[in-house]
C-alpha cells in the first residue's frame, strides 16, 4: 500500500476507511500537470524531487497502460489572458507566464503519446470546465486512476471529483507528487480515508496488466 492506516487513526476508530475500493475491468488513466510548468527546474514551479519522481514512474505505468488497450486522458493548466485566469495570480503571480504556446504549458515528453488526449483545464479538477466525464462515459470506463500534481491541490480536487461522478478511484502514491511531503503525505492519508484507494505503481502496474486484452491476429 501506498498509504498505511493504523489502529489508532481517529477517523478509523469513528467509522472512516473500513474497506477496500476495488478496480473494475474497464480503467482510464488521468496524469494532472505533468507539463514542463512542473517538470523542468528553469521554471519556479519546477524541479521539485516528489513530481520528478511521480513524472518517472507515470511514465512507466503509461506505457502498461497503452499495451493494455487502457485509454490515457492529459491535463494541463494554461491561461491565455487575465480574463480566464481568474483569481489564480493573487496566490500563484507564476501562472501568468503558463500561456498557450509556452513551453511551460506542454506535457513533459516523456509522458505523451499520441495515442493520449489532452484535455486543457483553468481550475484545479480535471473535470471542471472540460469533456472528461463525457469521454469516460462515452468509453464506459469505470474505474480511474490518478496521476500527476500536485498532491495537495489538482489531484486531490480531481479524486474528489471523481469519486463524486462516481469511478472507482485509485491513486497510486508513487505517481503523485507535490512540493513538500507533508502536504502530499496528510492529503493522500485523507483521500485514502474517504474517497480512493491509495496504493504503489507495482500494484497498478500488475492490475493493468491483468486485463490486458490478448492480441489477436
Amino acid at each position: 500500500m501506498g498509504i498505511e492506516l493504523g489502529a489508532q487513526d481517529p477517523w478509523v476508530s469513528r467509522g472512516y476507511g473500513q474497506a477496500s475500493i476495488e478496480p473494475g475491468e474497464r480503467p482510464a488513466v488521468l496524469v494532472i500537470d505533468l507539463q514542463y510548468a512542473f517538470t523542468d527546474p528553469d521554471f519556479v514551479f519546477g524541479g521539485a524531487e516528489m513530481i520528478e519522481r511521480a513524472t518517472v514512474n507515470t511514465a512507466e505505468l503509461l506505457g502498461v497502460a497503452r499495451d493494455a488497450g487502457v485509454p490515457v486522458f492529459h491535463t494541463v493548466v494554461v491561461w491565455k489572458n487575465e480574463q480566464e485566469l481568474g483569481h489564480w495570480t493573487i496566490k500563484l503571480p507564476p501562472c501568468a507566464e503558463i500561456t498557450p504556446g509556452s513551453r511551460w504549458a506542454e506535457v513533459d515528453e516523456r509522458l505523451w503519446d499520441e495515442r493520449d488526449v489532452l484535455l486543457p483545464k483553468k481550475w484545479p479538477s480535471f473535470f471542471h470546465g472540460t469533456p472528461l466525464i463525457s469521454l469516460l462515459t462515452a468509453a464506459q470506463r469505470d474505474t480511474v486512476i490518478v496521476t500527476g500534481c500536485t498532491t495537495s491541490g489538482c489531484v486531490r480536487a480531481t479524486t474528489v471529483d471523481a469519486f463524486s461522478y462516481g469511478f472507482r478511484t485509485i491513486v497510486p502514491e508513487d505517481c503523485v507528487g507535490d512540493q513538500g511531503r507533508d502536504a502530499h503525505e496528510s492529503n493522500l492519508r485523507d483521500v485514502h480515508r474517504r474517497y480512493a484507494e491509495v496504493t504503489n505503481s507495482s500494484e497498478v502496474i500488475s492490475y493493468l496488466q491483468g486485463i490486458a486484452q490478448p492480441v489477436t491476429a
